[in-house]
């Protein structure tokens, strides 16, 4: 018997950036998978008002064997997105991922970067009212990983509310108004980036 999260519990208001940090199985990109329906909580519950996208696990809600023109239709009624809304935006999704050609391609061709490319696209304008990231972002190069930090910034000044899991403690800071540090499935400390950081380092040092 294994229990990922225990108790867990924050509010996030519109407008705010939540960063999540913790060591490789702390629970942290659970949280992730129950916020966007993926995994379904035993116990408890969430409250969520509009629609949540992001980036998580890459090629979640991908087929690798369509186009990425067709993967887009895919991904975006996962999101509960209609084939007209889709159509509205497809032009923007496909300029803002710069594939190219291999738009039309395969996404078994496409490397992970790539993927990553389309499945941002895809998320951030999907018309979320909360946006999560977890490393996915990082398979990007630099170019795209900046143009997708802007994107995020812009997204959080229109009131959007963002959850972001990472190991780039500059990251979170830089990003984010609050932090939750978990240890083992649990919060053992909720608070401004800066002290929760220092006390995550301090569990490291002691390690």
């Amino acid at each position: 018997h294994f229990q990922a999260l225990e108790n867990v519990s924050f509010e996030l208001e519109d407008g705010e950036t939540l960063g999540i940090i913790g060591q490789n199985g702390s629970g942290k990109s659970t949280i992730l998978k129950i916020l966007t329906g993926i995994t379904i909580p035993d116990a408890g519950g969430i409250q969520v008002d509009g629609r949540i996208t992001g980036l998580l696990e890459l090629g979640t809600g991908f087929n690798s064997e369509l186009s990425g023109l067709q993967n887009i239709y895919l991904n975006g009624s996962l999101l509960g997105m209609k084939k007209e809304e889709i159509d509205s935006i497809l032009e923007t999704i496909v300029g803002f991922a710069e594939l190219g050609h291999f738009i039309d391609r395969s996404l078994k061709l496409y490397s992970s970067g790539m993927v990553m490319r389309l499945a941002f696209a895809i998320a951030i304008h999907a018309d979320p009212n909360c946006f999560v990231v977890d490393e996915a972002l990082s398979v990007g190069d630099a170019y795209f990983q900046q143009k997708c930090v802007k994107k995020i910034k812009e997204f959080k000044e229109d009131g959007g509310s963002i959850v972001f899991v990472s190991h780039d403690m500059n990251a979170i800071k830089i990003l984010c108004d609050k932090a939750i540090l978990l240890e083992k499935g649990q919060v053992i400390e909720q608070g401004d980036p800066d002290s929760v950081i220092n006390l995550y380092n301090y569990y490291l040092a002691k390690r």
